[in-house]
């Protein structure tokens, strides 16, 4: 049966995939039939490819440093990154929409409230891209120092200028360059994989520790989800929308959770496992290598490069996108350009400074007070709207259905912010623990409570609303 044809498809014909430029012109515009293209299998391997990296090996031993037994941080690893599930789910918006994650929020917040978690979005994207970019400089001074070249000033700056430089040119040459580029890492990085488990895990003292309570672990957990399935459906869809719209949305579902669920998991246990050897196992640079023989050394850093180049560009392609929700009159070049920038500043700050894995863990537990919510209302949205969108409507501004009361909806903003005061409310990070954590032996319950009452008040507010507007 043929597939009816969207309203937006009959004005908007050119640029087909035949003549795409190598430089994608596409933004958070919706994306005609025309340049529709690829299936679910192409999200697998692009996930895989940006997630086989080695910060997935940093949470897994920044979770056996809370105090867990190998056995405890395996269960918090595998139940956590059960989440990639709903990285499937979240990316099911982008075909039906043909337009970005954050473009789609204009459905349950309006246009000016979604504002609100966009711009949530882009200082979380941003903190992963110095996350990322810290690491590259901090392997690209490894090198040098094993050369015998100091760690000077000058050379900290300019490799800052230079990690910048080659970060920002897979997300300019855009979607389709991504996807090819992501795919073909897969191969060299599971060898490496393969290599760093061999040298690593003989080293490895599975059945130390006295192991933790089971507070400590919700703690580990909290992180775990922060830093996985749950974390990435702020980009899920900007890579989805590209899928034709009668794509088998459980073959998107399941391409998704596999192909993030695979690469986190193994390389999550891998770094509890070397942890529990060598107590510096969260710094991928200067720790890690402990584990394996010398010689090794050179041509893992390298691959670190690699790997976190590969995954910044997940980050940055999305922080882009998230940037032209909130300034539509933006390029994505431009937000391309903007958010290196602010990501290399950063990076400078992080590098010079003393406090940045501790820095990290905080990063990660506090951004799920924001992430906790939105993911369980943007996909209980979705689920209302029995996952259909009027994708003008939603670039269309106040002519669209999505403007409601001064361009912002109401239930999905209320429904956000006592969402972010309940996952605040049991978060236990290093500066602050809310007064349900302090209550229950410093618990952390903080995505379940940003989801369970996210999700609940906005259906309880919305769902008559949506109804009509769907209809």
């Amino acid at each position: 049966m043929a597939t009816a044809q969207h309203p937006l498809d009959s004005a908007d014909h050119a640029g087909g995939v035949a003549d795409e430029p190598a430089f994608e012109r596409r933004g958070i515009d919706y994306i005609p039939d025309t340049e529709r293209r690829g299936g679910p299998v192409d999200l697998m391997w692009m996930w895989a490819g940006a997630l086989f990296n080695v910060e997935y090996v940093v949470y897994g031993a920044l979770i056996i440093s809370f105090g867990l037994a190998f056995w405890q941080a395996a269960l918090v690893i595998i139940v956590g990154n059960l989440s990639y599930l709903v990285t499937g789910v979240g990316s099911l918006p982008g075909p039906a929409a043909g337009t970005g994650v954050f473009t789609i929020t204009r459905a349950p917040f309006g246009e000016r409230g979604a504002k609100l978690v966009s711009a949530f979005n882009w200082m979380t994207q941003v903190g992963y891209e110095t996350e990322g970019l810290a690491l590259v400089v901090l392997a690209g001074l490894a090198l040098f120092s094993k050369a015998g070249v100091g760690g000077s000033t000058p050379l900290k700056i300019a490799l800052i200028a230079a990690a910048g430089a080659i970060q920002l040119v897979l997300p300019l040459f855009g979607h389709r360059a991504m996807l090819r580029v992501l795919r073909r890492l897969v191969p060299p990085l599971v060898v490496l994989f393969i290599l760093l488990a061999i040298f690593a895990l003989p080293k490895a003292k599975l059945g130390a520790g006295p192991g933790a309570d089971w507070e400590t672990m919700m703690g580990a957990l909290a992180l775990i989800l922060s830093a996985g399935g749950y974390g990435w459906v702020m980009n899920a869809s900007d890579f989805s929308r590209y899928l034709p719209r009668d794509c088998s949305r459980s073959r998107i579902v399941w391409a998704v959770a596999i192909g993030g669920f695979l690469p986190s998991t193994l390389l999550s246990l891998l770094g509890a496992a070397v942890a529990t050897a060598v107590s510096s196992a969260s710094d991928p640079i200067s720790g890690l290598p402990h584990a394996f023989h010398g010689w090794f050394l050179i041509p893992y850093l390298l691959f670190v490069i690699v790997q976190l180049f590969a995954i910044n560009s997940v980050d940055l392609y999305s922080s882009g996108m998230t940037l032209q929700a909130l300034i539509p009159a933006i390029k994505r070049w431009q937000c391309v350009l903007l958010d290196t920038a602010v990501a290399g500043a950063l990076t400078a700050v992080a590098i010079f400074s003393s406090g940045f894995y501790s820095f990290l863990e905080d990063f990660l537990l506090f951004m799920i007070i924001w992430i906790a919510p939105w993911v369980a209302i943007f996909i209980t949205d979705w689920w209302m709207r029995r996952g259909t969108y009027d994708s003008r409507a939603l670039l269309d501004g106040r002519a669209g259905i999505y403007w409601r009361g001064g361009g912002i909806h109401r239930p999905g903003v209320i429904a956000q912010l006592v969402g972010m005061l309940a996952a605040a409310s049991w978060l236990d990070t290093t500066v602050w623990q809310g007064p349900l954590s302090r209550a229950t032996g410093l618990s952390d319950f903080s995505v379940f409570m940003g989801a369970l009452f996210g999700a609940g008040l906005y259906y309880l507010l919305a769902h008559r609303a949506v109804a009509r507007e769907t209809a």
